[in-house]
């Protein structure tokens, strides 16, 4: 039975400030890390084959001790099986109220909530279309870096970034192989995308999501964790971030070889 709060229950603070970040958003993306002891069950519940997943590869760049990430901000490009890659700076947490008009105006700019088992982050994207020719040729030091990001991406990153920290002067960090695979579970009312992520030592990160409008989260979110756990699929557990890991794989392999 369900009950209604009297008006005297207060709404606690953190579920207040999730409800005003997802009203300024565009997006809510609705993320699940599966635990590795259950990768192949989980592939089987979900009808997953291998053989139609996309190959991508992500590149980020930073310094090798992270001070971009420090500061929020991630800067990535990724080069896309069967089509032109993209580039993306972005910054997280992030404040919707305190973006520029400028800047919530483009159309390459987007406000998304990340939300997962345990917590949920905010974050402004500015995204570019480039050729997969150009990530190899910067990538391989053939051309700048900062000649994947477009004008607008450049000003974002010089708002956020620590001040005198070029583009051109940050490390690759990577690349990361990705496999990634939509699938339209014939029990789920929208389209799931699963993403392997394998770093070169082996270890992999799966993920889990669908993505929602803003108002359409709790129902969603409902939804999907019913759908998953009766398909035997954890939904709850230590969650790991694709980005995170990856940033700090690279990180130290960098400070490993220049000792």
């Amino acid at each position: 039975m369900t009950t209604t709060p009297s008006p005297s229950v207060l709404v606690p603070d953190d579920l207040l400030r999730l409800m005003e970040l997802v009203r300024r958003s565009d997006s809510i993306e609705l993320k699940l890390t599966v635990p590795a002891s259950a990768y192949r069950p989980a592939a089987k519940a979900l009808g997953i084959d291998p053989l139609t997943a996309q190959i991508r590869q992500v590149f980020f760049f930073d310094t090798p001790d992270l001070a971009l990430n420090r500061t929020g901000v991630v800067v990535r490009a990724r080069r896309i099986q069967g089509r032109d890659g993209d580039s993306t700076v972005k910054l997280r947490p992030i404040e919707p109220a305190e973006v520029s008009e400028k800047v919530r105006a483009s159309r390459q700019f987007s406000i998304e909530v990340d939300a997962m088992p345990g917590g949920y982050v905010c974050s402004g994207s500015m995204k570019s279309v480039v050729g997969p020719a150009a990530v190899l040729a910067s990538v391989n030091g053939e051309r700048p870096v900062h000649k994947l990001f477009s004008k607008e991406q450049r000003h974002f990153y010089d708002a956020h970034a620590p001040e005198g920290l070029a583009m051109d002067d940050l490390s690759v960090l990577g690349p990361i192989l990705v496999l990634k695979l939509k699938i339209p579970p014939a029990e789920f009312s929208r389209r799931l995308v699963v993403e392997m992520w394998i770093y070169p030592d082996g270890s992999r990160v799966v993920e889990v999501s669908t993505k929602c409008l803003p108002g359409q989260g709790l129902d969603v979110a409902r939804e999907a964790r019913r759908f998953l756990e009766s398909r035997g699929i954890p939904v709850g557990g230590e969650q790991q971030t694709k980005t995170k890991t990856a940033l700090e794989f690279f990180a130290s392999e960098l400070t490993e070889s220049s000792a």
